[in-house]
């Protein structure tokens, strides 16, 4: 068997999440039936592993996934043949050869993660599907000052949502940005850690927007953190404003 690295981007929009889930269209469903048509559909079929899971609307500009297949492809022609047979809302941007030593998960450092937010009065139309909607002013220092309270190690138990799977709730942020694309009218939000709780970037956009529209005030994260309870940090920013920027396996 030969193991394959894919690098692929996708719209979340009309998919159901990353997760294969019975009788819905998701990311990983519709991947491993394309691999299991290259590979003549053996029994049992092979399974693609991707870095992590995505949820319902969420997009990928750079995920990452592998998978084995008893033929010896380049990854020029494995990266065509994936084209060839998916939906237009999956690209594969890369296709690679990797020793079976390479896990797409649990060899991975740290990912980034992206979250845009229109601020537009109205919804528009042409960026729902790809951005939040927050109408309100917003104070972008502020929730730059904010978001340095949530660097480093931290119990994200007041960040995860009811549903989880994950053993432990502490994870590392290594970076966090707010900033203003004036050109769009969109506030920009980049975490970098070495992994996320089931909707943590969300439930921080939040709490963050909580603080730039001066619902909350500048200091109110380590309160949160310290808290431990989910009812701390309130609200869910939408799924349709977060991208995964990218899975860094270097060291």
């Amino acid at each position: 068997m030969y193991r394959y690295k894919i690098t692929f981007a996708y719209d979340g929009t009309n998919f159901s999440g990353f997760q294969i889930q019975p009788h819905k269209r998701t990311v990983e469903q519709t991947l491993k039936d394309a691999v299991n048509k290259i590979a003549k559909h053996p029994d049992p079929a092979i399974p693609v592993i991707g870095s992590g899971r995505t949820d319902a609307g969420v997009h990928a500009l750079n995920q990452v996934a592998h998978f084995d297949l008893p033929y010896k492809l380049t990854g020029l022609q494995m990266q065509r043949a994936l084209n060839s047979l998916l939906p237009l809302d999956i690209l594969i941007k890369k296709a690679e050869p990797v020793s079976h030593d390479f896990h797409a998960r649990f060899s991975a450092h740290r990912k980034r993660y992206r979250y845009r937010v229109d601020l537009g009065e109205f919804v528009n139309p042409f960026k729902r599907n790809y951005t939040a909607h927050f109408k309100y002013p917003v104070d972008v220092q502020l929730m730059q000052q904010a978001a340095q309270d949530l660097v480093g190690e931290h119990d994200f138990t007041s960040f995860v949502a009811s549903g989880s799977q994950a053993h432990s709730n502490i994870r590392t942020i290594y970076e966090a940005t707010v900033k203003r694309d004036s050109a769009n009218n969109e506030v920009v939000f980049e975490f970098v850690g070495n992994g996320f709780l089931y909707n943590q970037v969300r439930i921080m956009v939040a709490l963050l927007l909580e603080i730039g529209s001066k619902q909350r005030p500048v200091d109110d994260v380590p309160r949160v953190l310290a808290a431990k309870d989910r009812n701390q940090a309130r609200m869910t920013a939408p799924a349709s404003g977060l991208y995964l920027v990218d899975v860094d396996y270097g060291e």
